[in-house]
């Protein structure tokens, strides 16, 4: 029976965030599929309260391994320092515990055990990273992000250089990877998804008139927030008809006071993001760089057309049949992007809506994801059983 390491910052619900979402889905999935997973992971709860996330039967495959993620005072790169040192504490923990198939490492997690390979310790298993948006090395539109992304990039580049294999995204990150790293070969493609719990029936698809737009995500330069409040300002100015909804933690002073618009704060129950999103017609995401937001993929189960920058992965996702791709940071493009949608007729959104569900169903359920993440490492997993034997 296959066992693989894996690594995390943190996992969802405990945890917000694309990466820690995909970690959920990755440790339930491969528990689906009998495959024992250690399960290095920074959160305090007890196991039984921290395994309630999952079924019973999931339980008995899942070996929660709690690693203390170190805090340090503030410094530009404190955050670097800090997953260096975590990525030490997960391998302290790692090489008390019986060896493993595989290592999956999200983010920095697996520093200290590519560092460990690099130095001669051949004994420590197959390393397969996931860096997921690798922002850092996408276009950046402020000075902040500029000098930040100059902080991060020596530390991911070292991590694309040494790991054994990295997981791509696909799109524009794996173009991305291999000019970081220089070697395409051990660049593996698998997109995120979603569970089959996300589809609505296409039956139940119907129009709000006016159109009802939304977004989802954190107050956040990167998330291109600056963008959609100046266009969704510029259009209330031109008196146009439409409605936007905003679902993530907006501070009470930064939000925009017009009768169409609504916030909703974060929300991190699942069944109640769904029933919210199923209510909007078209996801908008603004962001300057992404990977492949989770999101995006939600709001197409959910039955939505989308708006969003042509980013990491995201062409990926949306084309002409169900939304429209713009460029990042252009509040023009976002505006006609969404008058554009205002033209259509209510039968080409209804299409262009059962086209986002359809492409889910042909290539983002996890039930596809987790069979494809198998076969890739099982290959990995013989080819180290050959060079063993040979």
């Amino acid at each position: 029976m296959m066992r693989i390491a894996l690594l995390t910052d943190g996992i969802y619900p405990h945890v917000i965030g694309g990466m820690q979402k995909h970690s959920f889905y990755l440790a339930k999935y491969f528990a689906q599929n009998k495959i024992n997973v250690d399960l290095y992971h920074p959160i305090t709860n007890t196991e039984n309260a921290f395994l309630k996330e999952f079924s019973s039967e999931e339980s008995k495959y899942i070996h929660p391994i709690f690693v203390k993620f170190p805090k340090s005072v503030y410094f530009p790169g404190h955050y670097i320092y800090e997953s260096y040192k975590y990525s030490k504490n997960i391998f302290e923990k790692y090489i008390q515990r019986k060896p493993v198939d595989f290592i999956y490492a999200q983010g920095f997690c697996g520093w200290e055990m590519i560092k460990q390979k690099k130095g001669g310790i051949d004994s420590i298993s197959p390393i397969g990273i996931n860096f997921h948006g690798l922002n850092m090395f996408q276009k950046a539109f402020d000075l902040r992000t500029r000098l930040n992304n100059v902080l991060f990039k020596p530390a991911v580049k070292f991590n694309l250089l040494y790991t054994d294999y990295t997981f791509s995204l696909g799109g524009k990150l794996s173009s991305l990877i291999y000019k970081v790293a220089n070697k395409r070969s051990n660049i593996i493609e698998i997109p995120v998804g979603v569970d089959l719990s996300w589809l609505t029936e296409e039956n139940k698809l119907k129009n709000n008139k006016p159109l009802s737009f939304v977004f989802v995500g954190r107050y956040d330069k990167v998330k291109g927030i600056d963008i959609l409040n100046n266009a969704i300002k510029n259009l209330v100015s031109d008196k146009k008809l439409f409605e936007v909804n905003l679902i993530g933690p907006f501070p009470s002073n930064l939000q925009l006071k017009y009768n169409n618009v609504r916030y909703y704060g974060e929300i991190k129950d699942i069944h109640e993001l769904k029933e919210l999103l199923t209510k909007n017609d078209v996801l908008i995401s603004s962001s300057y760089s992404e990977g492949m937001p989770t999101v995006i993929i939600e709001a197409m189960a959910c039955g939505l057309a989308v708006i969003a920058t042509d980013v990491g992965a995201v062409s990926e996702l949306i084309d002409e049949k169900n939304g429209i791709l713009i460029s990042p940071g252009k509040t023009k493009a976002l505006e006609d992007a969404i008058l554009k949608f205002s033209g259509f007729t209510s039968e080409k959104i209804i299409m262009m809506k059962k086209q986002s569900i359809k492409k889910v169903k042909q290539h983002y359920l996890w039930s596809e994801i987790i069979r494809k993440t198998i076969v890739e490492i099982e290959k990995i997993v013989a080819n180290k059983k050959n060079d063993y034997y040979h």
